[in-house]
């Protein structure tokens, strides 16, 4: 079957094959001359005949030598093969030993070639034959004739044979294509879930070491600031905060974690048991954790619900604003405003501060704060704009499209 489904042309040992093919079909021939009647008109006599002479013989043996190379050139040898073979029987020789040379020569050019140039080759070659076999007696063109099924049996078993294997080179390729495009999903599946792991991590220990750090100072200040007249609750405020902060992230980042950890992020099953994503029931928790950073923030969301992805995006755009808000303000009154706004198929969030200003350039430069913040934005179809706002400050502003619209409520909260 392996021989059948191959294509010749680059089967391996190739010419070894053929010169052993060329070696068997002589031998053939050969047993054929000495040992059957081949149809000659003519009687078995020393000086030729039926029997081959020297000259037959050499014609004979010859028109076997080309199929040593049936497969580089299949049109020449089957006109090499036919060039031995019609002297052969003009001379009226053994008809039947040449035979196999004929058939090799005509199912290699049928196997090989397109089936219209193999139609048009087997009668020329009936043709030529029929010709050379009216000269020799009328006999032998009839008793052609007859056996000429033989010959598009041939034609046709090789075209049959071509497309056969054509047939299975399509199946094997769409294989092979399936599993080239399977492999890829899986290398897509995994980068996708490792950019996923990197952004999660980076919003996680970028908003908690921020805050950390400012709710540090404030502490540090309070205890610097009049040591006669400590300050003992506003130092444990400080010092609770920093503890709520740190178990609000020791818990997102469990959640984080647990997905590597079970394998999960890998392959077709990735984004599978990540257990739940932050929402929008989590705004007034992030607006929470930055107030107790000193800054004013002034949260109104106008969208009840929002799908899990577009909810988590939201979630993960604010909560980089407020942590860049806090970390670039460079006021002690700093007042950040937060709208979640829902409607019209899309959800818009805008993150406002009246900080001093800074631009993107410095904000992006030293981290990936505003690409994570793009990209989250990107991952469900949305886009995300940031810069200088127009009376100071900065201001982020994404609008994420959603598969219903969102309804809207009525009074923001703070």
């Amino acid at each position: 079957m392996a021989a059948i489904t191959r294509d010749p042309r680059s089967a391996p040992h190739a010419l070894r094959n053929d010169a052993l093919l060329a070696l068997t079909g002589a031998v053939l021939a050969t047993v054929l001359a000495l040992f059957t009647d081949g149809g000659g008109s003519r009687p078995d006599t020393l000086d030729g005949g039926g029997r081959p002479d020297a000259l037959g013989w050499t014609l004979l043996l010859a028109a076997y030598v080309p199929i040593v190379w049936r497969r580089r050139s299949p049109m020449l040898v089957l006109v090499a093969v036919v060039a031995l073979v019609v002297p052969y029987h003009a001379l009226d020789y053994n008809h039947t030993a040449p035979t196999p040379a004929s058939y090799v020569a005509l199912y290699t050019v049928a196997v090989t070639g397109r089936p219209l140039r193999t139609i048009a080759t087997g009668v020329v070659v009936l043709g030529i034959s029929l010709s050379v076999m009216l000269t020799v007696s009328m006999h032998q063109a009839v008793e052609l004739l007859r056996i000429s099924g033989w010959v598009v049996a041939v034609l046709f078993c090789g075209i049959d044979v071509r497309f056969y294997r054509q047939y299975v080179s399509a199946i094997v390729e769409r294989a092979e294509r399936a599993e080239r495009t399977r492999e890829e999903e899986a290398r897509r599946r995994v980068a996708e879930e490792r950019l996923r792991v990197a952004r999660d991590l980076h919003d996680l220990l970028a908003h908690t070491i921020t805050l950390v750090g400012v709710q540090t100072s404030v502490a540090a200040h309070v205890l610097a600031a009049d040591p006669d007249r400590l300050d003992r609750a506003a130092v444990a405020k400080a010092l609770d905060d920093i503890a709520d902060t740190c178990r609000t992230a020791r818990g997102e980042l469990r959640t984080t974690l647990e997905v590597l950890r079970e394998g999960q992020g890998v392959g077709e099953r990735a984004g599978e048991g990540r257990g739940p994503l932050p929402g929008l029931d989590g705004l007034p928790d992030l607006a929470e954790t930055a107030r107790a950073s000193g800054a004013e923030v002034e949260l109104t969301v106008r969208a009840d619900t929002a799908p899990p992805a577009v909810g988590a995006a939201a979630y993960r755009i604010v909560q980089e604003a407020l942590t860049n808000a806090v970390r670039h303000g460079g006021r002690e009154d700093l007042t950040v405003r937060v709208l979640l706004d829902g409607g019209e198929g899309a959800l818009r969030v805008e993150v406002t501060d009246d900080g001093v200003g800074a631009y993107e350039g410095d904000m992006s430069g030293g981290g990936f704060g505003l690409v994570g913040m793009r990209e989250r934005a990107r991952s469900v179809g949305g886009t995300l704009d940031a810069g200088p706002g127009e009376d100071g400050g900065f201001t982020v502003s994404a609008v994420l499209p959603v598969p219903v619209l969102v309804k809207r409520a009525g009074e923001g909260a703070r």
